[in-house]
């Protein structure tokens, strides 16, 4: 068996590193611009939900979600109904960069992909959403405690 998942973890810090260099001088470090994107991408989305897209504890993401609201990229609001839900939404400074990010996002992704066609673009997609659910039954089920038999 090929070591893939020594390949994906290289890959996953490369880009991290090279994200994490490119965004600091917007103060934006140490992952905080997947919270941002993915805040932008779904307003009032809440911490919870938002530490599970990422893949993450409650503890790393509130670390990460404070940051980004003390640098004024988003905001915390009362839900309507339940005052002790707090939604976090882009402020205006977070929406700026946004786009910036996303295009940074693109471009990184187009010199992963580069040389391979678009049906193999598509399939190691498709392979790697795979071996992600795979991995997400297991992140699941020791988040809640459990520990897996190997």
């Amino acid at each position: 068996m090929k070591e893939i998942l020594r390949e994906i973890g290289m890959i996953a810090r490369a880009l991290d590193s090279i994200s994490n260099i490119e965004f600091k001088e917007y103060d934006l470090t140490k992952g905080q611009y997947l919270y941002l994107v993915r805040i932008c991408e779904n307003p009032g989305i809440i911490q919870e939900k938002l530490a599970g897209m990422i893949k993450v504890d409650r503890t790393t993401a509130a670390h990460a979600v404070k940051k980004l609201e003390l640098n004024d990229f988003i905001e915390k609001k009362d839900d309507k109904h339940n005052k002790k839900i707090k939604k976090l939404f882009a402020t205006e400074k977070g929406q700026k960069i946004y786009p910036f990010i996303k295009r940074e996002n693109d471009y990184s992704n187009l010199v992963a992909l580069a040389g391979f066609s678009e049906k193999e673009a598509e399939a190691i997609s498709n392979l790697l959403q795979r071996v992600r659910k795979n991995v997400e039954k297991d992140w699941e089920f020791v988040k809640k405690g459990n520990k897996r038999n190997y």
